[in-house]
């Protein structure tokens, strides 16, 4: 589920739902450092893992992260085997990366016993977006990078990238993905993409995804009411007017 409001009620419920992780938008939403470390804190102990998509790679943004204590680190635009090295190196500790050891809050939160540096080492996941069209021309390099665990396609933003303004059934988008799935299996990495629902992540798992970014705390806001309110007739406001409201 996404997390896209600086609303840690909502979080705190969304990790009893039933979804695996809470992907924390910290791109395209304005959810603070302060905020998530309160979503940390919330969820602690529930059954869902909280991830946060930081908005570019560098090591300072997610040593910000995941000193707050999450799980997994969610790198946009990763567009060259550079860019995916800079992502694992910085999720871990040397000698192995770059991540720096001041993880105080962190430690008082993570679930796992014993040293938290190896412990952080060894499960903190490391997942890069593949949503342009120059990272799928090196798409091999970037699979082949030790360290990232997930090659997560960003279907939109690639098809923008693809001059495809978004469409989402196009042949040349289809081949762009096909050709991440196939690099993703050669070099052993987990392949994720948007789901809408149900339907879609069944057919996702039958072509070899195993990890969705699923609709958005507001997402399931709006589709409650309206199986509520659409029996008895009541319609929302057309999105061209809301502003006037």
């Amino acid at each position: 589920m996404t997390i896209t409001t600086s609303n840690v009620e909502a979080a705190a419920l969304a990790a009893t739902l039933g979804f695996h992780f809470l992907w924390v938008e910290m791109e395209h939403s304005p959810i603070t450092l302060e905020t998530l470390r309160l979503m940390v804190l919330a969820t602690r102990g529930l059954p869902a893992m909280v991830f946060a998509r930081v908005p570019l790679i560098e090591l300072w943004t997610a040593k910000r992260v995941l000193d707050q204590g999450v799980s997994g680190v969610i790198f946009p635009f990763t567009s060259t085997p550079e860019l995916a090295q800079r992502a694992a190196q910085a999720c871990r500790y040397p000698p192995r990366g770059l991540r720096g050891s001041g993880a105080g809050l962190a430690t008082s939160t993570w679930p796992g016993r014993g040293s938290y540096y190896d412990s952080a080492d060894a499960n903190v996941l490391t997942i890069t977006v593949i949503e342009e069209a120059c990272a799928v021309e090196r798409i091999e390099e970037i699979a082949a990078v030790p360290g990232i665990d997930v090659l997560f396609i960003g279907t939109s933003d690639l098809s923008f990238s693809l001059g495809l303004r978004g469409a989402q059934n196009h042949p040349r988008l289809q081949q762009a993905i096909d050709k991440i799935v196939a690099a993703a299996q050669r070099h052993g990495k987990f392949l994720g993409r948007p789901a809408a629902g149900a339907e879609q992540v069944r057919e996702f798992q039958a072509q070899g995804f195993q990890m969705f970014q699923c609709t958005t705390e507001l997402g399931l806001i709006a589709a409650g009411a309206r199986q509520i309110l659409e029996p008895l007739g009541i319609a929302p406001i057309p999105q061209n007017q809301r502003a006037f409201y």
